[in-house]
């Protein structure tokens, strides 16, 4: 049964209390990690008032770690849909950039990407995180090859742009400069990068 599911089936208040450990637990797993968060950990910080109401909502830590990766993704597909669903020309591409590389400054170049930092952790060890997160980043990556298309079906990029390629390439980009922010706390190398794909997808421009 999905986390989804579980979740309609829950009272308004089950549901808000779900949320808020859902929302704890994805906190505190971003400053420690999944290896360095302990259930009492997500106890103290959610507010529940013991082990079994944790249990009630989650059967173990990996049901709990689903949830948390369902909800980075809408994090962060969040604050970049508004973008993601305007990303038609190149102007939209450079304010898209230009938002990813503030919200950088903003946390100080801090913390790296929420999926990413789970993906690395998780990947190699939990075969059904992986999973979710592949989803996830598939989610990501098809709004931004749904706007390059919408690019190339109004003519701004000719035939010969592979909207899929790109957008895989975009994406990847974005991983390794929010990687390399955060080691060096600061968004050279994010700008760099990002810069660097905008310039290859002006090639494809049309006319």
């Amino acid at each position: 049964m999905s986390s989804s599911t579980e979740t309609r089936r829950l009272t308004a208040k089950g549901r808000a209390t779900r949320d808020r450990i859902v929302a704890a637990a994805a906190a505190v797993m971003y400053d420690r990690g999944v290896a360095g968060t302990s259930t009492e950990d997500i106890i103290q910080a959610a507010q529940v008032t013991s082990p079994s109401q944790l249990y009630h909502y989650f059967g173990d830590k990996k049901s709990l770690v689903q949830a948390v990766i369902e909800y980075q993704t809408e994090q962060v597909l969040a604050f970049q849909r508004p973008l993601l669903h305007r990303l038609d020309s190149f102007e939209a591409l450079e304010a898209w950039r230009d938002a990813v590389v503030q919200a950088q400054r903003a946390r100080d170049c801090q913390g790296g990407c929420p999926l990413g930092s789970l993906a690395a952790e998780l990947s190699d060890t939990d075969p059904q995180a992986r999973a979710r997160l592949a989803t996830g980043y598939a989610q990501w990556e098809g709004a931004i090859r749904d706007g390059l298309a919408a690019m190339q079906e109004r003519g701004e990029l000719d035939a010969e742009a592979d909207t899929g390629d790109l957008s895989l390439a975009l994406l990847t980009a974005l991983q390794g400069g929010l990687l390399m922010t955060q080691l060096r706390r600061d968004t050279a190398a994010l700008e760099a990068v990002l810069n660097a794909m905008i310039d290859r997808i002006h090639r494809h421009a049309d006319g």
